[in-house]
């Protein structure tokens, strides 16, 4: 299967990682920076990206307002869901990205996806309930002691692509809900992070923070980026925003994405 977007893929097997908000985010600001973008959500049981932007839609309609935003199908797991998740990238060639947020379990239709990521961006929790996704750590001195089974997908979905596809794979590791409270948490996370990384081949970086505002925005399909629709924006706004703009810039997407100050 050829596809000539870009495509990102979200995924991590495990739940309330902040799959979903970061996909939302990250496809409505490649629309907001005049990018054609299709979301595709596997998660058909939660549908929570596609709710996201179906309140989205409604809340614009609503108050007569634009609001960019990707346009997204669901694709069900079951029988004959890698044949239509192939079928929905075709629709799909045309367009500059397509974001896939892939649901918080093991799946043939989310290794399928995968496997055609120019990006994988895995989100976590930055504790070592998480990190044990990805590796293993001793649990006297925290260093790592090897690879997890997460980890051992993503090199057989590389291995696929690189078969398949003959082009490599961005992995990035975001560090989502960052903590400023435990401190030494925080700098043992990063340093066995820092530790994998260079042994399998990811990325970090910084992600979201845990804000009540992104459960907010949810029934309103709202974003960071539609400051013009937020009544209530402030310097906690400011700064979630600032955090979202240095992950988009982080993901190295080709295009040159500009983010609106």
């Amino acid at each position: 299967m050829t596809v000539t977007a870009h495509v990102i893929v979200l995924a991590n097997e495990k739940g309330g990682t902040g799959k979903s908000t970061t996909a939302v985010h990250i496809g409505v600001a490649l629309a907001l920076a005049g990018k054609q973008t299709a979301l595709i959500d596997l998660d058909s049981r939660q549908r929570t990206s596609t709710r996201y932007l179906e309140n989205r839609w409604n809340h614009a309609q609503r108050h007569g307002i634009t609001l960019p935003g990707p346009a997204a199908v669901v694709v069900a797991d079951g029988d004959g869901a890698e044949a239509e998740l192939a079928m929905r990238f075709q629709q799909a060639r045309g367009q500059d990205f397509i974001v896939v947020d892939s649901p918080g379990r093991d799946s043939a239709l989310a290794r399928a996806a995968m496997a055609h990521a120019d990006t994988l961006v895995t989100p976590i929790n930055d504790s070592f309930v998480d990190f044990d996704l990805i590796g293993e750590v001793d649990g006297e001195n925290f260093e790592v002691k090897k690879p997890s089974f997460y980890a051992e997908l993503v090199w057989e979905a590389r291995t696929r692509r690189a078969r398949e596809e003959g082009r490599p794979m961005d992995w990035v590791v975001l560090r989502n809900r960052l903590s400023t409270l435990d401190a030494r948490n925080k700098q043992r996370v990063g340093a066995a992070l820092d530790s994998l990384s260079k042994r399998i081949g990811f990325r970090v970086l910084p992600g979201l923070s845990e804000r009540v505002i992104f459960r907010e925005f949810f029934p309103r399909g709202l974003t960071l980026l539609d400051r013009a629709a937020l009544t209530d924006f402030s310097l906690s706004h400011v700064a979630a925003r600032n955090e979202l703009r240095a992950l988009i810039a982080g993901l190295n997407l080709p295009g040159g994405i500009e983010m609106a100050a």
